[in-house]
């Protein structure tokens, strides 16, 4: 028969009761500390990297859109309600971008949400003659001087939702702004000498401000939605523009199919190359940490090789 060792058995009870009590205690720290974070929800991933950046450890940053899924096609689901009224702020990029925000606003139970557009004090542009000329074009972040406005104003909305803290999203904003600087001039100096000014885009229009800003033409597919189907006539333009301009690449979208671009490429005999959006990320890029800037830079990359830049 087994003789039990009864100070054996108290000790080992005290012991699972302490552990049981730290971990207790850590838990409730943690939620402590979850709770002293400010909770913010994004729509896309430019506004998802531009929170990170400049809340750092101050906030806790959810974006909606699901790695993976185009976001034009994107509409919340209950749960995303659940997660916008449990939270402080909900930035999005603007009402012609996201134009269920402004339903929502209607109809969330929470009166402490702040809804922040990023798109405050930047002048959005229209399509080109060939393109949708009574929209305008929602896609502001890929002119980088539009994208340190929204992290201007992210900046202010976090101030305004938890002022002890300014300081800290003060200096983070000014660290992140001279990236997008830098990365703005780097974008000037490349594009500045190029054998080819044409971008020919197998998908959907967003890369007008872009093209704009540094003087280049840009020739898309679709309209501002993947959903847009192109005319036969604008496919036969789109390869009547590659052959005459003797353009060697194509560029093609993510998360869409680059059916369109590979019909091009293959009626013209060029390439295909991608160009970012930046709307969301792949479910690897996602969990890898990629981030805007890495994604801008990744563009810049290709532009060189399909502009065929010095």
């Amino acid at each position: 028969m087994l003789k039990l060792n009864y100070k054996r058995i108290f000790f080992l009870i005290l012991i699972v009761l302490i552990l049981e009590a730290i971990f207790i205690f850590a838990g409730n720290a943690s939620k402590k500390n979850e709770s002293s974070q400010l909770q913010v929800v994004t729509t896309l991933f430019p506004l998802y990297d531009f929170v990170r950046e400049v809340g750092g450890d101050k906030v806790n940053v959810t974006l909606l859109l699901p790695p993976g899924v185009e976001a034009h096609s994107y509409e919340p689901m209950p749960s995303d309600i659940v997660t916008i009224n449990n939270s402080d702020l909900l930035i999005y990029t603007g009402k012609f971008m996201e134009p269920w925000v402004v339903d929502l606003n209607s109809g969330i139970g929470n009166s402490k949400l702040l809804l922040v557009d990023s798109s405050q004090n930047i002048e959005l542009i229209s399509a080109s003659a060939n393109q949708e000329n009574s929209n305008l074009d929602p896609h502001i972040w890929l002119d980088f001087h539009n994208a340190e406005q929204m992290v201007k104003n992210i900046s202010a909305a976090l101030i305004m939702k938890d002022p002890s803290n300014t300081d800290s999203y003060q200096e983070n904003s000014r660290i992140y702004l001279e990236k997008l600087a830098e990365l703005d001039l780097q974008y000037q100096e490349t594009l500045l000498n190029c054998q080819s000014k044409e971008i020919v885009y197998g998908g959907h229009y967003a890369f007008g401000y872009l093209a704009k800003e540094y003087n280049l033409s840009y020739y898309a597919a679709q309209g501002f939605s993947p959903d847009t189907e192109p005319t036969a006539t604008d496919l036969v333009n789109l390869v009547n523009t590659v052959k005459q301009n003797k353009i060697k690449f194509i560029f093609y979208e993510e998360l869409s199919s680059p059916k369109i671009a590979e019909m091009l490429a293959s009626e013209t005999n060029t390439k295909l190359l991608l160009l970012n959006t930046g709307h969301n990320l792949t479910k690897d890029d996602f969990n890898n940490g990629q981030t805007f800037i890495g994604l801008m830079q990744e563009n810049l990359n290709n532009l060189i090789t399909g502009l065929q830049c010095q």
